[in-house]
């Protein structure tokens, strides 16, 4: 079968890979897409940062060279010994977060802050391939109404709804979001979901402005021009020490900030945090997300693919995905869906 495999920064090779059989408590997949992440484009442009190169992972058991792609769905090709509730032909999501089951943070429910933390697409094989091997832990059936298109966009939307769970936003508060992103823009179309009441979204881009007023931000502003002290809550979703100082200049006294964007070491002003009584709250990853994201389309009518702005074959997934992300295109693109 045919895979993008990652070997080093800017080498990731299409190319054909053995077509392995689902293990016991596995399922192999056809995938029907697969979303390219910002953390893909970090392995890509300048990784290692989270793909295995010495130790295997632990749950995967593998390493580099592995094949990319975390954001993906598809159909079930065939499931693997002990395997139940999934049958050939099933359409599923895949949630890609490896778990261990047994430490005490995934005995807590908190899989998602497992001792062997991981993705499948970035710490094991995933879905930028023609077929992928996954635990079947990891799939969700969807239902008719629910489509392969729409379910390659659970993974950054489970993001985007961890992050406002994890924000403990309130029917009413205001909502300022810095950086519009996919997980920028998604956060915008849950908040708004959950009851928020004026956004205030910022980003340079005119483009992912207007489309985060679509998806229910009540007003849209530059970098650098959020209205001050304002917001209950503030989203950073850029991952920049100036976009994490925007998102607590942007809020209250008393007021939370969300750190959804990954950024490295920050410097910021602890003495007004601490005189303003804020919070800096971490979100990683997602747990108990996809089940309601498909409650959320089948039932309300949601739609996540307003952020899918192009599709392009396995064949062309570097130049026409990777490449243009990084490249002038990226100033036109939000998310790009590899159709293998």
């Amino acid at each position: 079968m045919k895979a993008a495999v990652w070997y080093k920064a800017r080498d990731v090779r299409v190319e054909d890979v053995p077509s392995a059989p689902p293990g016991p408590g596995e399922v192999a997949i056809t995938v029907a897409y697969c979303g390219i992440c910002g953390s893909d484009l970090h392995e890509y442009a300048d990784g290692p940062h989270a793909i295995p190169v010495g130790e295997p992972h632990p749950e995967s058991g593998r390493r580099a060279p592995l094949t990319l792609g975390h954001e993906f769905s598809g159909t079930v090709a065939e499931v693997g010994p002990g395997v139940e509730g999934l049958s050939p032909g099933d359409r599923v999501a895949v949630e890609p977060h490896y778990r261990c089951g047994e430490c005490a943070r995934c005995l807590a429910g908190e899989y998602n802050l497992c001792r062997h933390f991981g993705f499948a697409g970035l710490m094991g094989d995933g879905g930028l391939a023609e077929r992928a091997v996954v635990p079947s832990y990891m799939l969700h059936r969807l239902p008719d109404s629910v489509s392969l298109e729409q379910a390659a966009v659970f993974e950054p939307a489970a993001v985007a709804l961890h992050a406002v769970r994890r924000s403990g936003l309130v029917p009413g508060e205001s909502v300022a979001v810095v950086g519009l992103g996919p997980i920028g823009l998604l956060i915008v179309q849950l908040a708004a979901r959950y009851g928020a009441g004026r956004i205030t979204a910022s980003d340079p881009s005119e483009k992912r402005r207007a489309l985060a007023a679509r998806l229910g931000a009540s007003e849209t502003v530059g970098i650098g021009a959020l209205p001050p002290g304002d917001a209950d809550v503030a989203f950073e979703a850029v991952g920049t020490e100036g976009t994490l100082r925007d998102g607590l200049a942007a809020t209250r006294r008393g007021g939370r900030v969300v750190l959804a964007g990954l950024g490295g070491i920050f410097e910021f002003d602890a003495f007004a945090l601490v005189n303003n009584e804020q919070s800096i709250i971490g979100t990683v990853g997602y747990r108990d997300a996809h089940p309601e994201l498909i409650r959320l389309v089948a039932e309300e009518g949601m739609d996540f693919t307003p952020i899918v702005t192009s599709t392009v074959p396995l064949a062309d997934v570097v130049g026409g995905g990777f490449e243009t992300l990084l490249g002038a295109g990226s100033k036109e693109e939000i998310k790009v869906l590899v159709r293998p």
